[in-house]
């Protein structure tokens, strides 16, 4: 008799039974098996290759929705390996559950102890460990815990609701687009998803609408012991042209007397240690890596031992890792060397941030080394850095505000410069502290005035997302999970609703569409409410709750959802369709029969109009358009021509005008 041991993937299982003691591997059907003895106990480790069972609705048809009678069943090509487990489990008395610890590992060995070992999930114990290092392994094992029943119940249940809504909302989409237009285009939507593009859709309208005004600013460059510093004028913005060309009218050729100068240490404090979200936004920020590829690589390096599980929420670091270890194993390395022993002479005392997370501390490194590609080094090299940074002093600016006079006007001078590293030496080439240095300055010195001048500029609307604030602001929402978020995120890139610009995230017309359409239609779907409501049910789940309430309660909001889509399944087809043609189609040309017609910009005015693609060979079929707002197609008159939907930032409700301006039905 042995004690079966359930990994979520190959590599976990051969580095757990290895760190055990002397494993011997061998091929069952294909799968690896290690047998190891630890604690006069013999083990066989095996394991799954992700997820071997998902959620099926049975009836393998697109078109039919809602789907609620569900079952979780083996995914397809998994059989393999679900065999090999059962035939396993069969001489097995004990089984360890060693996935991953949190939602998704949970559910993972869930499933395989309930669906392939013959119910034993409740018999089973749980192997909870944070790296995959030899002594947090077999400290585990040499303390086995009961495996978490919230844990997993509410995975399943996050799985059940993502399913329902998924699959629902993803259908009755797909089914109204077919209605309202020929054809059939894999569109989804979901109870993330939705919230997700409405967040892009709304910065993206705010951006395009927005009417930038003029101002200038006024600047004077001052040399005091032949040094040479540039000041700005009190007022940041001038909104008049005539009050800029009078205060640089009035100071030019005029030297400076300095009235004050104001000096302040700045204490600047450690970061704290990364969670999930944290380092994919350091990555982003850093090395332009998506936040999925970043989480990607950092399972191959837990996987591989170098660091601590990346899917964790807390920005806190337990004593419990044992610091001086870490720094030790670290001090191995060149790299590392000098910052490790330096800081192992020190107390050791991390400066944590407030999220917290019950099943992981913050991502931290092993002290463990192993040869790395190009990328998967930068990421490691960022988490040890951060890792370093953490236990770090503050650091401290001198920052610098000096008070000039030019003839009755008043000029402002900024400095900023290092007076002590702190934890940012640790954290190079990461840290970046922006420094202006400024001549010796006291009140009453005299400063030549080389030239005042002014700039015209223009207000800025707010700054696309990138994926890396997309994820901020979804965290920040409290909708998806650490888990799950970049997942969303690549998922509307790939059905092309956004698109990644050089400027950042922009949404497509079929991604405005979507939105669009669900607001006036389904409007729920787009709604961070009903996300974050059941999140948080979620979240009592784990803590124990009942999870039929949680179901329940969704499948009553989805219903009403998948009523407003058979209602409107035409409109929404029709609106999204028209989105989703290439080169701002509108229709048909109803002058010439054979054309369409097109949103055309003029080269020479910049005006926005209609026009006919067949204007080359004599169709003169035009219409102008407002040249503010964002243009829509709603549906044909009855004279023939479009019917556009203008949507402007301001107004709550958008224009519906036909495009025909001899429109009889107008």
């Amino acid at each position: 008799m042995y004690t079966l041991v359930v990994c979520e993937k190959p590599n976990a299982a051969r580095r757990i039974a290895k760190a055990l003691g002397d494993a011997r591997e061998t091929r069952v059907a294909g799968v690896s098996v290690f047998d190891v003895d630890f604690q006069d106990k013999h083990y066989k480790v095996c394991s799954a290759i992700g997820h071997l069972y998902g959620i099926s609705d049975g009836t393998k048809n697109r078109s039919v929705y809602p789907v609620l009678d569900l079952e979780w069943a083996s995914i397809e090509g998994k059989s393999r390996v679900i065999n090999v487990i059962s035939r396993l489990a069969k001489d097995a008395d004990s089984f360890v559950h060693a996935c991953d610890y949190d939602q998704e590992g949970e559910v993972i060995g869930h499933s395989i102890l309930q669906y392939a070992c013959a119910g034993a999930y409740s018999k089973s114990k749980r192997a909870k460990f944070s790296t995959l290092t030899d002594e947090e392994i077999r400290g585990s094992f040499a303390s086995l815990q009961e495996p978490g029943a919230g844990l997993a119940e509410a995975g399943r249940s996050r799985h059940l609701l993502d399913f329902i809504y998924g699959v629902n909302l993803s259908r009755a989409l797909a089914q109204s687009f077919k209605a309202g237009n020929k054809g059939y285009r894999n569109l989804s939507i979901g109870r993330v998803q939705g919230p997700t593009l409405a967040f892009a859709a709304d910065r993206e309208q705010e951006i395009r609408l927005f009417v930038p005004d003029p101002y200038w600013v006024v600047t004077a460059d001052f040399e005091k012991d032949g040094q040479v510093f540039s000041a700005r004028y009190e007022k940041p913005k001038i909104e008049k042209l005539a009050e800029s060309q009078a205060v640089v009218g009035a100071c030019t050729g005029k030297d400076g007397t300095v009235k004050a100068v104001d000096r302040k240490k700045i204490p600047l404090r450690p970061p704290a240690p990364f969670n999930t979200g944290d380092l994919q936004r350091e990555a982003y920020r850093l090395f332009r890596v998506s936040p999925g590829y970043t989480l990607a690589i950092a399972e191959k390096l837990y996987l591989r031992a170098l660091i601590s599980y990346p899917r964790t929420s807390s920005q806190k670091l337990p004593p419990s890792i044992n610091y001086r270890k870490i720094l030790s194993g670290l001090a191995r390395s060149s790299l590392y060397s000098s910052a490790s022993l330096l800081l192992s002479k020190s107390r050791l005392v991390p400066h944590e941030g407030p999220m917290t997370d019950p099943a992981h501390p913050a991502i931290y490194p092993t002290g463990m080394f192993g040869k790395l590609s190009g990328l998967e080094f930068k990421i490691y090299d960022l988490i040890v850095k951060r890792f370093l940074a953490t236990f770090g002093d503050a650091a401290v600016t001198e920052r610098t505000d000096v008070a000039i006079d030019v003839h009755g006007h008043l000029f402002v001078a900024e400095g900023n410069v290092m007076l002590y590293e702190g934890w940012t030496a640790f954290y190079k080439p990461y840290a970046r502290i922006e420094q202006a240095a400024l001549p010796e300055l006291a009140a009453g010195d005299a400063l030549q005035n080389r030239q005042v001048a002014m700039e015209e500029k223009f207000t800025q609307p707010p700054p696309r997302y990138s994926q890396s604030s997309l994820l901020a602001k979804m965290e920040l929402e409290k909708i998806g999970t650490k888990a799950t978020r970049a997942d969303i995120i690549a998922t509307l890139f790939k059905r092309k609703y956004l698109e990644q610009k050089r400027g950042g995230i922009e949404v497509t017309d079929l991604g405005f569409a979507v939105v669009e359409s669900m607001r006036a239609h389904v409007p729920d779907i787009v709604s961070t409410d009903l996300t974050r409501e059941m999140e948080e049910q979620l979240e009592k789940v784990e803590q124990g709750a009942e999870s039929v309430a949680v179901i329940e309660y969704a499948v009553d909001r989805l219903v009403g959802s998948l009523e407003a889509f058979r209602q409107g399944a035409q409109e929404i087809g029709l609106e999204i369709g028209a989105a989703s043609k290439p080169d701002n189609v509108l229709g048909a040309c109803p002058v010439c029969k054979t054309g369409s017609l097109r949103v055309i910009r003029s080269k020479k005015s910049g005006k926005r109009f209609i026009g006919c693609s067949n204007y080359a060979h004599g169709c003169r079929a035009s219409a102008p358009l407002p040249q503010k707002g964002i243009i829509r197609v709603a549906k044909a008159c009855k004279c023939g021509w479009p019917i556009v939907r203008v949507i402007f930032a301001r107004r709550a409700k958008p224009w519906q005008i036909c495009t025909n301006v001899q429109c009889p039905h107008k």
